[in-house]
């Protein structure tokens, strides 16, 4: 048997094989395959010392040969929206996470809300051959993917359907949660309720429109046409919307529905200038704000599940598994800390 090499000759360019890591730690050529690959059928013994030789000699695995064998990168894109947008953290981690317990590496990038930007960045990403796509959209049509997903790109959407193709999608209860959030305030004494949210095209957000409308319904209330501001979640134009709203001589609000994260802290400034106390639950959770006096009532989506799920199916559509394009829509949780529970003025 051939002896293993030093580790003080691997410093002068020779770069160990896995034979010589099975040299090294006495075992067959198999093994260390299984140890690499994170396969089963290793007892605990024998892939410690399996990890201690490839340690002493510094081997790495060579993917570019593995590439060529098995027809994968092993590696995956992530299309967000944004990645400054605190929501998007943990979904990212999330699937950086699955990602790496398959041994894979994950790509990603930014759409910024723009269709071409989005479209861009996904055919980019098949072109550099990644093995699947994790694809949060932009815009509303997904043909552009059909000759992607036929050579076998496996395609999983989340937070917002595909446009225009059948795929797998994971979603948050936007249309429960909403309903569950304004039924909250209609609760606690609410009957003039205003709702601002994003780009009525944008699915989530009208989804938690159809969800403030139908709580509305269920209680027998009326839903005046200026209690409604879908647009853009710009501060300047969701103050203004809020201000029009709360300020309304005819029949002023006493509560008001965020339909995201960022409707929400604008929200809360302009509410903290106000002399009288005005309701608010928003949609989706943000940092501090259990802290804030009072703190804010939120429907709380949990995006790391979003990815974990997303991620999880499109590994096991990797490994071989076929089933039909799925929609999976994970609930969503009313979390009361106060702000919410401010009964109606006067």
């Amino acid at each position: 048997m051939p002896s293993a090499p030093r580790p003080s000759e691997l410093r002068y360019g020779i770069r160990p094989t896995m034979k010589d890591v099975a040299a090294h730690a006495g075992v067959g050529l198999k093994t260390v395959s299984r140890v690499v690959n994170r396969e089963p059928g290793v007892t605990p013994e024998t892939e410690h010392r399996v990890q201690a030789s490839i340690e002493a000699l510094g081997f790495r695995r060579n993917d570019s040969a593995r590439v060529l064998r098995k027809g994968r990168t092993a590696s995956i894109g992530l299309v967000l929206e944004d990645l400054a947008d605190p929501f998007y953290g943990p979904l990212n981690r999330a699937v950086e996470e699955v990602a790496r317990t398959h041994g894979a590496l994950l790509i990603n990038g930014s759409s910024a809300e723009d269709p071409e930007r989005e479209r861009e960045l996904a055919l980019a990403l098949c072109a550099r051959r990644v093995d699947g796509l994790v694809v949060i959209p932009a815009g509303d049509d997904h043909r552009y993917l059909e000759p992607e997903i036929r050579a076998g790109m496996a395609t999983v959407f989340v937070d917002r359907p595909a446009g225009r193709i059948d795929a797998d999608v994971v979603l948050s209860d936007s249309f429960g949660g909403a309903r569950a959030g304004v039924a909250h305030l209609i609760a606690h004494g609410h009957r003039r309720i205003g709702f601002i949210g994003d780009h009525p095209h944008i699915h989530t957000a009208a989804e938690r429109l159809r969800g403030y409308r139908a709580a509305m319904a269920e209680a027998a209330l009326p839903v005046a046409e200026a209690w409604t501001a879908p647009g853009s979640t710009a501060p300047g134009r969701v103050a203004a919307a809020a201000e029009a709203m709360l300020d309304d001589a005819a029949e002023p609000v006493t509560a008001l529905f965020a339909g995201n994260n960022r409707v929400t802290v604008t929200l809360v400034r302009v509410l903290a200038a106000r002399t009288r106390p005005v309701a608010l639950v928003g949609f989706d959770d943000f940092e501090l704000a259990d802290l804030l006096r009072p703190a804010v009532t939120v429907v709380a989506q949990d995006a790391a599940a979003l990815g974990r799920v997303a991620a999880e199916r499109l590994f096991d559509r990797l490994a071989g598994a076929r089933p039909a394009a799925e929609r999976i829509v994970l609930p969503t949780t009313l979390v009361p800390r106060g702000s919410g529970e401010i009964p109606p003025a006067g």
